[in-house]
């Protein structure tokens, strides 16, 4: 009999048995973070996330009326092959969530949600810089890969291994694992360059330019690539609303033949009257985007005091011709975006028919500016798209594209104005934007608990072949290569 009784206990478990009673509540799921009614990837990891609710003793998470995830506690995981199944099934379709919560007395079914799941896959992996977000500091920063099928994540740079320098700014060529380079600041540092694995270290300057190359992009070619030389400046703000300010005194672009160590110029863009900055070639190399803006800083007997001066820099987009074979520029520079916002970052999608682009009150250092959005430019009408739906009361910038035009990524400040994190956000066939959705996490809880900022998000389409120990390698023992400036 005893063992009939334990018998009938342990099946009353395995189903599930309560006496709970069932309450369907009028009002949505807090779930954080925010997965209701997004758009998402068919290869996508499994949107893993908690719910706000501090009398949770259970959560129950029905897809199609399918029990996907059964927990204890207030946080949902999912199983990753049966996440992966369930988005296979419902390729291209519209799913219905349903999210019941056990209290002490009840389930509580909330208002159900939808997750349409779209065939258009997003690019398997993720770079960015994971940095402590306050001014300078750079202790502890690495620059880390992460698969967005899973959660396998690596660091492929880290601060000890690179002499405790700051790191920054890792693009790939056109999504390929395989061409990418970033950068390592101060003494000894330099551009460090991939390819095919093997690394090599460049210090793309020469005495007549403001500084090194600091932001820069790929000619498709994989042999030409296109940057601005930068002396920044770091200001603090006496208002508190905004801490801290970082401004071009010089800027010029020019372009590096990375191959043969030159460096071309041309006066349209190394005008010591304007600030030229954030160079991005479009898809076919034939053009160079970049934002420029008036030098309030060059000697005139009318100089304006600093906090003016910043507040005067807007910057327009704009665009240059440029042939590859002859490394020859147009000498016609058209503006595409007129100033009265400052604008920065222009990337294109890699089908040509969209630029985005952030736009600031003033200045190019929009991370700290609470007031900055996204902006996509229809390149064939040339009309804009405020994105209303992509955009936050926060910061929201440093976006990157999917190699299939068909997602972009972003950092968003959107949840405390503090710590930015990646969003993915998907931009269908006739180029509408949907509602964005941040990188999953493996715990429910990591975001809660992260007191890091995910900077400059990049996708590829493959692992990168090198680890941070390689880098560490490379700052051992290389001899750094220089450039020469064709005249």
């Amino acid at each position: 009999m005893k063992n009939l009784f334990n018998i009938i206990a342990a099946l009353m478990l395995l189903t599930g048995c309560d006496n709970r009673v069932e309450v369907a509540v009028d009002c949505d799921a807090p779930i954080y973070p925010d997965y209701s009614d997004v758009t998402i990837p068919v290869n996508i990891a499994p949107l893993n996330f908690l719910v706000r609710n501090d009398l949770a003793k259970d959560v129950r998470v029905y897809v199609e009326g399918e029990l996907m995830a059964d927990n204890s506690g207030n946080g949902v995981t999912f199983d990753l092959d049966e996440w992966h199944r369930m988005l296979t099934r419902y390729c291209g379709k519209t799913v219905t969530v349903n999210v019941h919560v056990g209290q002490e007395n009840e389930w509580l079914e909330y208002k159900p949600f939808k997750w349409t799941i779209v065939p258009d896959s997003i690019d398997p992996f993720l770079t960015y810089r994971l940095i402590e977000p306050d001014y300078e500091v750079f202790n502890n920063l690495q620059l880390q890969q992460r698969c967005v099928e899973d959660f396998s994540t690596t660091n492929f740079c880290d601060y000890e291994h690179v002499g405790n320098r700051c790191m920054n700014c890792h693009t790939y060529s056109h999504h390929n694992a395989n061409l990418s380079m970033m950068y390592v600041r101060g003494e000894g540092g330099g551009a460090v360059l991939n390819r095919n694995g093997e690394l090599s270290l460049l210090d793309i300057k020469t005495e007549d330019m403001p500084s090194s190359s600091v932001y820069f992009s790929f000619h498709p070619d994989g042999r030409h690539i296109v940057f601005s030389a930068n002396k920044i400046i770091p200001a603090f703000h006496a208002a508190g609303s905004k801490r801290l300010e970082v401004f071009d005194t010089e800027s010029d672009v020019y372009v590096a033949d990375i191959v043969d160590h030159t460096i071309f110029s041309c006066s349209e863009l190394c005008d010591s009257s304007s600030l030229e900055t954030f160079p991005t070639f479009s898809p076919d190399g034939r053009d160079i985007y970049f934002c420029t803006a008036r030098n309030p800083f060059i000697k005139s007997s009318t100089i304006p005091d600093a906090e003016t001066a910043i507040k005067s820099l807007q910057y327009n987009l704009c665009r240059i011709s440029f042939d590859a074979d002859s490394s020859s520029f147009g000498t016609k520079v058209d503006t595409l975006q007129e100033a009265g916002t400052s604008v920065c970052h222009p990337r294109v999608s890699p089908d040509g028919k969209h630029l985005l682009y952030t736009i600031q009150d003033y200045g190019t250092f929009p991370i700290w500016h609470r007031e900055s959005d996204l902006r996509m430019l229809d390149l064939q009408s040339m009309k804009v798209d405020s994105l209303k739906i992509v955009n936050s009361n926060m910061s929201d910038t440093y976006h990157s594209w999917s190699s299939n035009s068909r997602w972009f990524v972003f950092a968003s400040k959107r949840d405390d104005g503090l710590y930015g994190k990646p969003y993915f956000c998907y931009v269908d066939h006739s180029g509408k934007a949907h509602k964005p959705f941040v990188l999953p996490q493996q715990s429910p809880y990591f975001y809660d608990n992260c007191l890091k900022s995910f900077n400059a998000p990049e996708l590829g389409s493959a692992p990168l072949p090198f680890s941070a120990s390689d880098v560490r390698q490379l700052f051992k023992t290389a001899k750094k290569e220089g450039f020469v400036k064709e005249e």
